[in-house]
């Protein structure tokens, strides 16, 4: 790309794509103007500095993985508890990203609200689905966690399973949270 009018959202998708490809140092303005084969002017001309485009990757993260994936598990499980669809997508997904926005929030206090946001967002919703499916609502927030840090545990683990072992292993989760007969 030698066009230096990159659209803001060029730049966000490039740095989420660096992010998980190289973690959070590659978020330069020189390093990502560098991998696109353009100048940081184009940069500097849709964000102020570069706490404004992590904000911006941030907020797009936040889209991506939690927003979206919500709305389309809604929407594919019209009239079906949503929960199993959003588990089998959750562990099927390669984890690089989770795991580089993660990685930067040790670090940092604006990645760590995000992600400290998207937790919230993500337990909210989880709890919602299973007081929705009859659960009281104290139980239903244990399950969410329990959900939920299954969900940390194999994103954090960086070991994947075979795809055979990883279905029987989430089949089980669904199956002791209740999800599943």
């Amino acid at each position: 790309m030698a066009d230096n009018r990159l659209k803001p959202a060029e730049w966000v998708n490039a740095g989420l794509k660096a992010l998980a490809k190289s973690g959070f140092s590659a978020l330069k303005a020189d390093t990502l103007a560098n991998r696109l084969g353009i100048s940081r002017g184009s940069f500097y001309w849709h964000f102020a500095d570069v706490g404004a485009f992590h904000a911006a990757l941030l907020r797009h993260w936040r889209e991506i993985a939690a927003e979206q994936v919500i709305a389309r598990v809604e929407q594919a499980a019209a009239g079906e508890n949503p929960l199993p669809r959003l588990l089998r997508g959750a562990f099927s997904v390669k984890p690089d990203l989770e795991v580089a926005v993660r990685t930067w929030a040790a670090l940092d206090p604006v990645a760590r609200r995000a992600v400290q946001a998207i937790d919230r967002r993500r337990l909210s919703y989880i709890e919602g689905q299973l007081v929705a499916s009859g659960l009281a609502p104290a139980r239903a927030r244990a399950r969410a966690q329990v959900l939920y840090w299954a969900f940390l545990g194999f994103v954090l683990s960086g070991k994947p399973l075979p795809d055979a072992e990883q279905a029987a292993v989430l089949d089980e989760l669904l199956h002791i949270t209740g999800l599943s007969p």
